[in-house]
């Protein structure tokens, strides 16, 4: 028996002061956290279950406000209960970005979000102190994740002296390209599965609360190379330039070098992809969520790709080909 649902749909009922109500799961995420719909009449709400064990609820709760502040369409908190990790939330649909993106409907969709991302950076302008930092600690800790989870525990691998060294400087060479850039407010997971189609101020944008202030083109390389989505590379540096326009229009701290923000892009996606690899290869192992394998090869791809195209990159490179991840195992 669920006992946590048990619990979760009296409050709900008593919260709504309604008895009517039809609560059925919505989603679940890569964490501890699960979303309910529950539908009263005509409307319907979302309730967020984050075990108070496991999820704070605090960060998601204000920097919803912060990101509603800016007129971004995130989901407005209507109740709380932080003993028992309970929210109830505006339901913002079921019409996730990933499910609707093709050759029609990607200029537009991701002409909206680009708009949005312009706006969610430019909270850096409202208060530069709100959002902790993405410090070199974090983004090392990250990529930390690659060599332990996919590497070690999911490829089995046992690296040389030297194998260690060379992923010891690459992350290295990652995290200071990372903390080169600009600084602005990170979403931290601006992609596919966290934004929603939405007929008005499209879109709506989910899972927000780990944003802090970081690298300037990490949300970018989130959206446009995409762990669960791939678009032809010629294609996608077009999106980037695009964007790097329209910051620069905006009075964000974006360079004006296209051949260095790329860089920039691709070097952030390195960093993001190689963590992610790993976040998967953990949902697997440790959380028994083995859902995130298929996404593996597409997610290595875009490290292999950029690899190849750096000098300074080459020993990464040479090191997952030896390993054999070149096809993505999983």
């Amino acid at each position: 028996m669920d006992d946590r649902l048990e619990v979760l749909k009296d409050w709900v009922v008593s919260t709504l002061g309604r008895v009517d109500c039809d609560i059925r799961a919505a989603s679940a995420d890569a964490s501890f956290r699960r979303y309910f719909r529950v539908t009263v009449g005509s409307g319907s709400y979302i309730v967020m279950d984050a075990p108070p064990d496991k999820e704070d609820l605090r960060p998601y709760i204000a920097v919803a406000a912060r990101f509603r502040a800016l007129g971004l369409h995130v989901p407005e908190v209507f109740r709380q209960d932080l003993d028992r990790g309970f929210l109830l939330l505006s339901d913002l649909g079921d019409r996730l970005y990933l499910q609707h993106l093709n050759e029609r409907s990607v200029e537009r969709l991701y002409g909206d979000a680009l708009g949005a991302l312009v706006v969610l950076q430019a909270g850096i302008f409202t208060d530069s102190a709100f959002l902790s930092d993405y410090d070199y600690a974090l983004l090392a800790r990250e990529m930390e994740l690659f060599r332990e989870w996919y590497l070690s525990r999911h490829l089995g691998a046992k690296l040389s002296s030297s194998e260690h060294a060379v992923l010891d400087s690459t992350f290295e060479q990652l995290a200071r390209c990372a903390l080169d850039q600009p600084r602005v407010w990170v979403h931290r997971d601006f992609h596919s599965r966290n934004l929603m189609v939405t007929s008005e101020n499209n879109p709506g944008i989910l899972d927000f609360q780990d944003a802090v202030c970081g690298p300037v083109t990490y949300d970018l390389v989130s959206l446009l190379r995409d762990c669960y989505i791939a678009w032809p590379r010629a294609r996608v540096e077009d999106w980037a330039l695009g964007y790097q326009t329209l910051a620069l229009q905006s009075g964000l701290p974006v360079c004006e070098d296209e051949v260095l923000f790329l860089r920039w892009f691709d070097w952030m996606g390195v960093q993001r992809h190689l963590k992610a690899v790993g976040i998967f290869a953990r949902l697997n192992h440790r959380d028994g969520k083995s859902g995130y394998l298929p996404e593996i090869p597409r997610t290595l791809g875009y490290v292999l790709e950029v690899s190849a195209r750096y000098p300074e990159l080459d020993p990464l490179h040479q090191l997952l080909r030896k390993l054999g991840s070149v096809a993505g195992s999983v």
